[in-house]
């Protein structure tokens, strides 16, 4: 959106961006403000080989942050579909998601049913 001016200035400085797969607490608006500042623009999307678990969240931050002591979390499913949402993000709010999410959440590269290459927090281990 371009009355989001401070993403504005990282679009037209040339930063990097990346494409991040969420199907979680990542698109809540008040997760968003709080990691990013901002809240995000996307589009609808659908991870495939993987499926929806629960894990118990027990980070006192993350908990303030996301309102919610149960988290979704993709397992690993082979014919299974996620459905989600992709953001483009810059690379430093990518570094604040990492920083939001809990050891059990790991960042993989993985490819969107519709092909997009994108970023997507997935079980560790």
């Amino acid at each position: 959106m371009l009355s989001d001016i401070g993403h504005w200035d990282d679009i037209m400085s040339g930063a990097r961006s990346e494409a991040l797969f969420s199907y979680g607490t990542l698109r809540q608006a008040q997760v968003q403000m709080a990691s990013f500042g901002r809240l995000l623009e996307g589009r609808e999307a659908v991870l495939t080989g993987y499926r929806l678990g629960q894990l118990e969240i027990t980070d006192p931050d993350v908990l303030a942050k996301s309102e919610a002591r149960f988290h979704p979390i993709a397992e690993e499913s082979p014919g299974d579909e996620v459905a989600g949402t992709v953001f483009e993000i810059t690379e430093a709010e990518l570094a604040a998601a990492d920083a939001y999410e809990v050891a059990d959440y790991k960042r993989v590269s993985v490819r969107l049913k519709s092909g997009v290459e994108a970023w997507a927090y997935v079980r560790a281990g």
